[in-house]
């Protein structure tokens, strides 16, 4: 069976709507993951970090919790630290802690209204730090505040989130961070590393059903933003690690051959049919240093755990200006 949209009568009018059209276009369907994060799905992953299958974020935690000392020596005094993706900040609150002098905290996130809620919550815990929210996609050129007077811009991007790009997306990424960082800048950076299938499977197919309920709450987004008609209980959530890549695949499969309308456009779905909606790369650390360096980037320091699942690397930004 053809798997083909409809021709749409008007226009897409958002970026949600062309991003969704052209995923829905393609052959295999795809979904960004960005979309991930409405405040619903926010709420949803902060569950997902509390699991005990789910590692990353624990590991990631130990490891901060064990060096953030080093780290924020490495930030350096009168930096500006910049977070993208930044969630609910748990993680940055280690540096908060240590690091002397910050002039000021940009956390990055596409959800405004979990990141307004998020930076209320710092400025009252960290008075002393200008705390200076910015709500965009960060995945394209970006330009920082311009009031921030400081020595260096520091870059931090926690969690596996660099995973959900391709290795040649997350190259193109990885510059756009080293623009952003500018000269004397840093990138502060968490890498979930290559291990036993049988532990990836268990963090992305939880027993509570959580991850699955995040997974499809991007068809609950489509459905009140766009228009959408999806039956969600004709979608099941399947995630699995393909080792040849190197990366866990999520999708959403469809349960049976139907067709589903988006405003004015329809798609159609065989029985068994995927909707991808995440990759999740996987590295070794010479890899993942070997990318960073085609960016632009010097490495500095890692970190890893004692079972080597993760790890925070430091790296320098190469030019001088």
């Amino acid at each position: 069976m053809s798997q083909t949209a409809t021709p749409i009568d008007t226009a897409p009018s958002t970026v949600f709507e062309q991003d969704v059209h052209d995923g829905f276009s393609r052959s295999p369907k795809f979904l960004p993951c960005k979309y991930f994060y409405d405040e619903r799905g926010s709420e949803l992953f902060a569950r997902i970090c509390e699991l005990d299958a789910y590692y990353p974020t624990r590991t990631e935690l130990a490891i901060m919790r064990c060096h953030a000392g080093e780290m924020a020596a490495l930030i350096g005094r009168h930096a500006r630290l910049v977070e993208l993706g930044s969630g609910d900040s748990t993680k940055t609150r280690l540096l908060l802690d240590r690091v002397v002098d910050l002039e000021a905290y940009v956390p990055i996130d596409i959800s405004a209204e979990y990141l307004a809620r998020a930076a209320s919550n710092l400025r009252r815990d960290y008075p002393h730090v200008p705390i200076l929210p910015v709500s965009l996609d960060y995945s394209r050129p970006f330009e920082l505040p311009r009031s921030v007077r400081a020595n260096r811009t520091v870059v931090y991007f926690p969690g596996s989130t660099i995973g959900n790009f391709t290795p040649a997306e997350a190259r193109r990424f990885l510059r756009i961070i080293e623009a952003a960082a500018g000269p004397r800048g840093g990138l502060l950076i968490g890498v979930d590393l290559k291990k036993d299938p049988a532990v990836l499977h268990a963090a992305y197919n939880d027993p509570e059903g959580i991850t699955a309920a995040f997974n499809l709450n991007l068809l609950v987004r489509i459905n009140h933003e766009l228009g959408g008609e999806f039956a969600l209980d004709q979608f099941r959530h399947d995630a699995f690690y393909d080792t040849r890549q190197g990366r866990i695949e999520m999708r959403l499969v469809s349960l049976a051959r139907q067709i589903v309308r988006i405003g004015s456009s329809s798609y159609a779905f065989a029985r068994g049919e995927p909707i991808t909606t995440e990759y999740s790369y996987k590295y070794d650390l010479g890899e993942f240093e070997k990318l960073a360096a085609e960016a632009g980037f010097s490495l500095r320091r890692s970190w890893t755990d004692e079972n080597g699942f993760f790890g925070v690397q430091y790296y320098a930004v190469d030019r001088a200006g």
